[in-house]
């Protein structure tokens, strides 16, 4: 088993990537109003400010700044995740039926009735996101620039859209700096 430890930053801006355990669905897009509700729970519950944020079929990135004196960005993701996830169960269009998943257009890639591992049963994981998430906590202006660009043009690299601005689900609509040519300084 690996030993991985997470840095302990307090007020750190990190940049997330967070997928779901099957890729290749629409569950994220087909349940935003889901995720947003999920996040907006979770903030409410345990502040953060959310610098950017992008939503594509099967995953998300987001950039973080969490309030001085905290550090614990994996317990809100847990949170988000486990709300979605509730969500999902509770929701009845969706029913966690391989029928009405496709039907949803979920599509390949989403079938919340797959077996699980012993490990995810064990842990109540219902098997809907990836066990674990990337993060890489923002070092300077450069690399917050670099990180928020990526993800404004994560779904033109996709070929969902060909501009930022085109993809709904993302807060390349509410970020000036984008309109602004991109003058970015680390919020604080």
């Amino acid at each position: 088993m690996s030993c991985y430890r997470r840095p302990n930053v307090s007020g750190a801006s990190v940049f997330f990537t967070v997928a779901l355990a099957q890729r290749g669905g629409r569950v994220l897009v087909n349940e935003v109003t889901q995720l947003r509700a999920a996040v907006r729970q979770t903030k409410a519950e345990r502040p953060f400010h959310i610098d950017a944020w992008v939503v594509l079929p099967d995953h998300l990135h987001a950039v973080w700044t969490l309030p001085a004196g905290d550090a614990d960005f994996s317990t809100r993701w847990g949170a988000i995740k486990a709300r979605f996830t509730r969500s999902l169960r509770d929701d009845c269009r969706v029913g966690f039926h391989p029928t009405n998943a496709k039907a949803l257009g979920h599509g390949v890639g989403w079938n919340p009735t797959l077996p699980r591992s012993a490990s995810k049963v064990r842990k109540g994981d219902a098997g809907v996101w990836q066990r674990r998430f990337y993060e890489h906590h923002i070092r300077n202006e450069a690399d917050y620039l670099a990180h928020v660009r990526y993800y404004w043009m994560n779904p033109v690299k996709h070929g969902f859209v060909a501009r930022p601005e085109d993809w709904p689900y993302s807060s390349v609509h509410r970020d000036t700096r984008y309109r602004a040519g991109m003058d970015l300084v680390l919020p604080r």
